[in-house]
């Protein structure tokens, strides 16, 4: 299937592997790119350039496939080195980065001159315009059903990816809500490119991850996430957990006077005893609502497979019945 991100990036399907927190790691980047997708390193779960360079050769060494690297800007007091490990996206010859978090602006002309191209994750279809009007290549439109920071706008995707269509030029895939050929075939009907899944590839033979967490994931409905963090307006989806109803019950008894320290316990540090250490209930970790379209753990080889199989289906049949004279 040809699209114009399976063009942009030199990839076979229009699957991207997003960036998340302890699971974008070499081996689960390097699995999605011999399937056919696009494979993300997340740079700041290396945090220091040496680590990332490292990270990245692991990667080349277990596949020949285009692969790229997420880095997700965040305020902070003491911020990573940026610098260090843009030059180290540069360095290592990786010609995709997907950006998150904070405006990219400041950082695309070094990117742009490496001839990277650009990927920013939106929650809205105006953070979309203005990455497209800094110059990004590409845009990963974000719907409030996805795992981790769905903006504070709550468009689901059946309107944010069809708006999207409307307004941008770029080339832009869906994100939040991904799991099957449905949702790849559903979002090319409304205008993208491809699609970006997160939750679903976690539930994978080859994810780097606890199999709890991979079991957690496999056994919830649609109705087990939560959003925490929205009185401090850095709204999270979570998957459902001991810690995260206390967390709740803190922003319901606190209020408006509440401040980040007093949650740190069920936010600060969390991912390494989650992913690594299969401890489910340690605190939030992100999770989408495709977790009830989770029905299985297979290869990611399989999922890709199954998912491209399925869809060609899907539009060659099903949908060519409905358009009979």
């Amino acid at each position: 299937m040809k699209t114009r991100i399976t063009e942009l990036f030199g990839i076979q399907h229009p699957i991207i592997q997003g960036g998340m927190h302890f699971v974008g790691l070499a081996e689960m980047a390097a699995a999605v790119s011999n399937a056919g997708g696009l494979g993300i390193i997340t740079g700041l779960t290396q945090g220091t350039p040496e680590k990332l360079k490292n990270e990245i050769d692991r990667c080349r060494a277990m596949t020949d496939k285009p692969f790229g690297v997420n880095l997700t800007f965040l305020p902070s007091v003491t911020p990573p080195d940026y610098p260090g490990l843009v030059q180290t996206i540069i360095d290592s010859g990786i010609k995709a980065v997907e950006t998150a978090g904070n405006n990219p602006a400041k950082w695309l002309p070094m990117l742009k001159a490496a001839n990277i191209k650009v990927i920013h994750k939106c929650t809205s279809v105006r953070h979309a315009l203005k990455a497209e009007a800094i110059g990004c290549d590409a845009v990963s439109v974000d719907g409030f059903e996805c795992g981790g920071h769905p903006g504070e706008d709550d468009i689901p995707n059946f309107i944010l990816l069809p708006r999207a269509a409307d307004e941008l030029t770029i080339p832009f895939v869906a994100s939040g809500g991904m799991a099957d050929a449905r949702s790849l075939v559903a979002s090319l009907a409304m205008g993208a490119e491809g699609m970006n899944m997160g939750t679903r590839f976690i539930a994978t033979k080859e994810a780097p991850v606890h199999e709890n967490v991979k079991q957690a994931i496999l056994a919830a409905s649609e109705l087990d996430t939560r959003l925490v963090m929205r009185p401090l307006r850095n709204t999270e989806r979570v998957l459902n957990n001991v810690a995260v109803e206390r967390l709740i019950e803190k922003e319901k008894a606190m209020g408006a006077s509440l401040k980040f320290e007093d949650i740190a316990a069920e936010v600060a540090g969390v991912y390494p005893r989650v992913m690594i250490d299969g401890a489910m209930e340690a605190g939030a970790w992100s999770c989408g609502m495709v977790a009830g379209l989770v029905y299985d753990i297979p290869t990611v080889q399989v999922l890709i497979d199954r998912i491209m199989s399925e869809a060609h289906t899907l539009i060659s049949e099903r949908l060519a019945r409905f358009d009979a004279s």
